[in-house]
């Protein structure tokens, strides 16, 4: 990953491990369960964020230098699992 991807990759870890910290205190307060579930949705969207900058540094990188380097199954294989263990996007 290159430098900048990676900064950006921390900094969102960052916002969600408070967040999740958040989310945390909410639960032992007994909050309001709305509220609760508000946060829990902001979480998984902050993560669905990281893991599209992810997967683009992945594309833009490693799958470019496998298929440059013949490894093309290698990289269909590593995207189809993806794909399989998290099922097409939701609209």
């Amino acid at each position: 990953m290159d430098d900048s991807n990676r900064k950006q990759a921390l900094r969102r870890l960052k916002i969600v491990a408070g967040q999740v910290q958040a989310l945390q205190s909410q639960i032992e307060d007994d909050r309001y369960c709305m509220d609760v579930l508000d946060l829990s949705l902001s979480v998984q969207k902050a993560l669905r964020s990281l893991d599209v900058l992810i997967l683009e540094n992945h594309l833009r990188t490693c799958v470019k230098e496998q298929i440059e380097g013949g490894e093309i199954d290698r990289s269909v294989a590593e995207l189809l699992r993806l794909y399989k263990v998290q099922g097409p996007a939701e609209a």
